[in-house]
């Protein structure tokens, strides 16, 4: 008899693919420290699709606890742009979360093999901003977005958002919860406020911030920030500006920069503060690139409201002082 997760080995002792009960496991399409990801077809009936592990054999409590939470955010949020769950299931000592299947790859991925124009990367852009506006609807920041999490058929042009390990159900996360030893996050997408070395709160521009890094990277090619250590990152992603989208790729609507540059602010009050308002923006953009008009300069976030009371956390009169202690710290940070 066959546990009911069970691995494959090769011939030199290394595991090749899962065997799970009721499932016909095809292929692995992901592998990290903390999971794996399989594609698989369910025998009952043959329905495609997909199975994430813990990649523990004994996982902790905790890691179980987030394992769950993270098939509770799944299975809250019924959107057509959020990946949706089918069960959360035992094997052995662990757990595997089984979802929908709809053969698609990362956007990350897609992308290097499809070379698309300026108005296909804005129809993507709006599905993934709209994929957002879907997800912060039910009080859940993301708090990893980032390309490799956008997920993307290409022939159905069904654009979702996946993992939801690390997401949290709430308006604001305090800045104090955040560990200083382990970074919540990919690096490269990462806010200011997510490196906790501010003292700022988390909440839902925090995704409208990594967004920004990721649509920076969709038009460029390029990521804003480059380091020779995670410090130097973050260092980046706290004081540093980057280089306007424009002048690395000229075929850019200026008005489209100017969006990109809004979303990357380094204080979460001067991005856009809804996707909402960044998807009335993108629209028009496209609206105007269909019409094989030239995109007329507007203010990006003129239709931009903030949906929920916040209190600001900017400092207000204090221009000389903030500027002296940004000095300060860059003296600092290189030594």
């Amino acid at each position: 008899m066959l546990d009911k997760y069970q691995i494959k080995q090769n011939s030199n002792g290394g595991n090749l693919m899962i065997r799970f009960s009721g499932y016909k496991v095809t292929e692995e399409i992901y592998n990290s420290e903390n999971s794996k990801i399989f594609r698989a077809n369910r025998e009952s009936d043959n329905a495609p699709v997909v199975i994430k592990l813990l990649n523990r054999e004994y996982p902790s409590a905790n890691e179980l606890s987030a394992f769950i939470r993270e098939y509770e955010i799944m299975n809250k949020v019924t959107q057509e742009g959020i990946i949706k769950a089918y069960s959360l299931e035992k094997y052995n000592n662990s757990l595997a979360i089984i979802m929908e299947d709809i053969g698609a790859e990362s956007v990350a991925k897609v992308l290097k093999s499809f070379n698309a124009g300026i108005n296909e990367k804005l129809s993507l852009a709006i599905q993934m901003t709209n994929v957002l506006i879907q997800l912060h609807k039910h009080n859940i920041v993301h708090k990893d977005v980032n390309p490799s999490n956008f997920i993307w058929n290409i022939n159905t042009n069904q654009v979702k958002i996946i993992d939801f390990g690390i997401s949290a159900e709430l308006m604001r996360e305090s800045s104090q919860s955040i560990n200083l030893n382990k970074l919540e996050g990919t690096l490269n997408y990462i806010s200011p406020e997510q490196t906790g070395r501010i003292n700022r709160p988390i909440d839902y521009r925090t995704d409208l911030y990594s967004l920004g890094i990721t649509f920076y990277e969709l038009f460029t090619g390029k990521l804003p920030f480059h380091g020779d250590d995670e410090l130097e990152i973050i260092y980046s992603h706290i004081a540093k500006r980057p280089i306007s989208p424009i002048d690395i790729n000229p075929e850019i609507p200026s008005v489209l920069s100017e969006i990109i540059m809004k979303l990357m602010a380094k204080t979460a009050e001067e991005r856009y503060q809804s996707a909402f308002g960044l998807m009335k923006d993108l629209e028009l953009c496209k609206k105007l690139l269909n019409e094989k008009k030239i995109i007329s300069r507007f203010i990006p976030g003129q239709r931009d409201i903030f949906e929920r009371f916040e209190i600001p956390h900017k400092l207000y009169g204090r221009e000389a002082e903030i500027k002296m202690l940004g000095k300060a710290f860059e003296r600092a940070a290189y030594g």
